[in-house]
């Protein structure tokens, strides 16, 4: 949907008519729930779960594979035997008591700004899929151009807060120079936030400087401008890789989504309260890590949440233990006073079908109502992440706009000049032509751009067309009416120099970057 700005009755019913059908591209605000939370467990069964996982954390202890990592536990006061690391309680809330409990992003329009953390959320969408289904929905390898269409796309679709980072994987380029024109592309064609890439240490600090050329280098010691996002290795394991990136994010004062990724019954046990005491401990090990490594960085209690086929071992989604997973951890990220992230639009349909719309709408619906803070994969996601479908995106993304109009909870603005319209018509009116519907009518209630409510004759008519062209056919329009957000040309020059300088020091090569 594209957001259209509140008419009047000055102008009279053109000037109201035309006003409805421009488009206007405007990000929506940052979301603030005015809806209840959906909460699954009582205050004692809560606290179970906080008590499984310290006493998991003490007993059975965290592996970080990370020599400095180790390092900086022995001086925070932790037990370390190898590369065990058992976290007293005490040490861990005391840790975690530090983690802003919210904050705000800062994009590169000041007006696209948003605050995360308490009732405050924002969508982003889906990463790193290897494949795409494209506007003629062939799924095939991407290419920086349809990682750019995409980024396009995230601009101007209102209900994405940001452009993320490589939503589909650019295959045009040495994986071990991706990372610099991902970020360049998402910081050039959107000006709302994005992500900055973690795939090594290495890549996540020319991340850090590339945002620094954007942001400038005093800026980004107070203000969040970028995500990290870091994967654990459940059960209950910390690799180099992401503990670098880390690191290099926490160091700058940028947050990080600390993010076990979970199958459950696979890497955690084959229970939803056992699962959920497992990956809360994963979380906090994290979360208290990155107080260690800097005291009052932002940190967002993060996860990937599947569970597994017995059948086929395949990951699901949609299934009701995602969603009463989600509900779960919402209440565990509320209990410690941090932000949490969670996926959304999730599904392994391989098509954009039937499949692919119940599996996304049962997560989308789940995580509003659990108060999820960073919803990410919000747009895209088909295939068990494996490709972006072009259609999905255009979809998902007013989903999120319909989901983000009931998750403001019910308007009372007008309540009693609606109200007073009762009496104006009586028994037996209608509405249509009162003056409060004609000032009204186009905001009381939302209008998907996407569904076709009309009836079988218009459609046949029309030419049958189903939701998947209709949607393709809603993105050319986008990117043809795209355009670019300024951006000042002396840092683009910087940010374009020192790219070319890390591509001449960084080998072009078919494996990450964890040296140069």
């Amino acid at each position: 949907m594209t957001r259209t700005a509140t008419a009047t009755r000055t102008g009279g019913r053109s000037a109201r008519r035309a006003m409805r059908t421009a488009p206007n591209f405007e990000m929506l605000p940052g979301l603030t729930r005015g809806i209840p939370l959906c909460e699954v467990m009582d205050g004692a069964q809560v606290e179970r779960i906080d008590a499984a996982s310290m006493d998991i954390l003490e007993n059975v202890g965290v592996q970080f594979r990370d020599p400095i990592a180790l390092e900086d536990w022995k001086k925070a006061g932790a037990k370390v035997e190898g590369e065990l690391v058992y976290l007293d309680r005490g040490l861990v809330r005391g840790l975690i008591a530090t983690i802003p409990s919210d904050f705000t992003y800062h994009a590169r329009d000041p007006k696209k700004n948003v605050r995360l953390g308490g009732r405050h959320s924002i969508f982003v969408p889906m990463t790193g899929a290897p494949f795409l289904r494209d506007l003629d929905d062939v799924r095939r390898n991407p290419t920086l151009d349809d990682l750019a269409m995409f980024h396009k796309l995230s601009h101007m679709l209102p209900a994405l807060h940001s452009s993320a980072h490589h939503i589909v994987e650019p295959y045009d380029h040495p994986i071990s120079q991706r990372h610099l024109r991902i970020t360049y592309s998402s910081m050039k064609h959107s000006d709302k936030t994005f992500m900055g890439m973690t795939t090594s240490p290495k890549n996540a600090e020319d991340v850090m400087e590339m945002c620094a050329i954007l942001f400038g280098e005093e800026f980004l010691e107070d203000h969040p401008v970028t995500t990290g996002n870091c994967n654990g290795n459940s059960p209950l394991v910390w690799d180099e890789t992401m503990l670098g990136a880390m690191r290099a994010f926490c160091r700058r004062k940028q947050p990080v989504l600390c993010s076990p990724f979970v199958l459950g019954g696979a890497n955690t046990p084959a229970s939803v309260p056992a699962t959920v005491a497992q990956l809360n401990a994963e979380a906090l090990s994290a979360l208290a890590y990155t107080q260690v490594i800097r005291k009052g960085a932002p940190a967002i209690y993060g996860h990937y949440l599947s569970t597994v086929s017995m059948k086929s071992g395949a990951p699901m989604a949609g299934t009701p233990e995602i969603s009463l997973m989600n509900f779960m951890i919402g209440q565990m990220a509320r209990y410690y006073e941090v932000p949490w992230r969670t996926s959304n639009t999730l599904g392994g349909a391989k098509t954009f079908d039937a499949q692919a719309g119940y599996e996304s709408a049962t997560t989308l619906q789940a995580v509003i109502h659990a108060g999820a803070n960073y919803i990410w994969h919000s747009a895209g996601w088909n295939e068990a992440g494996m490709h972006c479908s072009t259609a999905k995106f255009i979809v998902d993304a007013e989903q999120c706009a319909m989901a983000y109009r009931m998750a403001e909870g019910p308007k009372w603005h007008d309540f009693d000049q609606a109200v007073s319209a009762v009496g104006d018509i009586g028994p037996g009116g209608h509405y249509l032509g009162h003056p409060h519907t004609q000032d009204n009518f186009q905001n009381a209630f939302f209008m998907p751009d996407m569904f076709d409510n009309n009836s079988i004759e218009q459609w046949q008519a029309e030419g049958c067309v189903e939701i998947t062209e209709r949607a393709l056919k809603h993105a050319r329009k986008l990117l043809a009416e795209y355009q670019e957000p300024t951006l000042d040309t002396a840092k683009n020059e910087e940010l374009l120099d020192y790219i070319a300088r890390r591509e001449r020091e960084i080998p072009a090569a078919d494996e990450l970057n964890q040296t140069y």
